[in-house]
């Protein structure tokens, strides 16, 4: 069981998330509104600011709420293909939000004759972006999708886990790499002042980077507590007609008359419960 001292860390960590995302999401908001040239979609610079929102959005906020959402004590209960569903859907947002703004930058860079994939933002952030693109597609088909063996989801899980983690790391340096490299062009050509002269625009979007660097900070911490992780389905025990006692080979007492058909049905059993472990650990899974 776990005690309360344990849910009410949790609880404090989820809620600290929530707000730093929450902020985090503002804050990239009011600096593509306020400080830049808005939102638009006609190859000026208002194009270029649906990425560093579509990424903060996506790849940063929806994707670490995307890696916990199996960690929720109150989903515990939910069917374990809800919780695929919505685990699986908010990681396919993510990817098509990330795509959308790959598109906005590339438009905006090939309009104003600017190169592409010169600096090492954007080396970290398509290569973030493909191996997402991969390890969700792996997701739906080794674990959403009822096809892929038992053996397969146990042997790719660790990898499966750690991919995640490690995706969702290189979102947030790619992300602030990014608001710090926008935000020096940005001052030097519309204000022609320096980072180092910290105006409020360079104060304002540092808060940001801080916001986004304390939500994954969180997130990581969720995600790496043992005592937090979704816990092993039971394995139900079945009652034969007459109201008997429970069946189950952890239930047994006794061997079948049948020595060869009791083996056979304790091995049956065994790779039942052997699955349901196999099937809870994918749950608890990143994508």
């Amino acid at each position: 069981m776990r005690s309360m001292r344990d849910y009410g860390c949790f609880v404090f960590c989820l809620l600290a998330a929530l707000l730093a995302g929450f902020l985090s999401f503002l804050f990239v908001l009011v600096w593509v509104l306020h400080w830049r040239e808005g939102l638009g979609w006609d190859g000026a610079s208002a194009e270029f600011n649906w990425h560093p929102l579509l990424i903060v959005t996506g790849f940063v906020v929806l994707q670490g709420s995307a890696i916990v959402v199996y960690r929720l004590p109150w989903t515990w209960r939910c069917s374990k293909f809800l919780m695929k569903c919505i685990h699986a859907g908010l990681h396919l947002t993510v990817l098509i939000l990330a795509i959308v703004s790959l598109v906005a930058v590339f438009d905006f860079h090939n309009t104003q004759n600017i190169p592409n994939m010169y600096s090492m933002h954007s080396w970290t952030g398509l290569t973030a972006v493909v191996l997402y693109g991969v390890q969700v597609l792996i997701g739906l088909l080794v674990y959403l999708f009822p096809f892929a063996p038992v053996t397969l989801r146990a042997t790719l899980l660790p990898f499966h886990v750690f991919s995640g983690l490690l995706i969702f790391g290189a979102g947030i340096a790619t992300a602030l790499m990014g608001i710090t490299e926008k935000l020096i062009f940005a001052l030097s050509r519309s204000y022609n002042q320096s980072y180092s002269q910290s105006p409020p625009e360079a104060l304002f979007v540092n808060f940001l980077g801080a916001f986004i660097l304390i939500f994954g900070a969180f997130v990581f911490w969720m995600v790496t507590q043992p005592q937090w992780k979704r816990p092993q389905e039971q394995v139900p025990k079945t009652l034969p007609p007459n109201g008997g006692r429970a069946s189950g080979a952890e239930e047994r007492g006794e061997m079948s008359a049948d020595p060869e058909n009791s083996e056979i049905e304790y091995n049956r059993e065994a790779a039942r419960k052997r699955y349901v472990i196999l099937d809870e650990a994918g749950q608890r899974s990143t994508m």
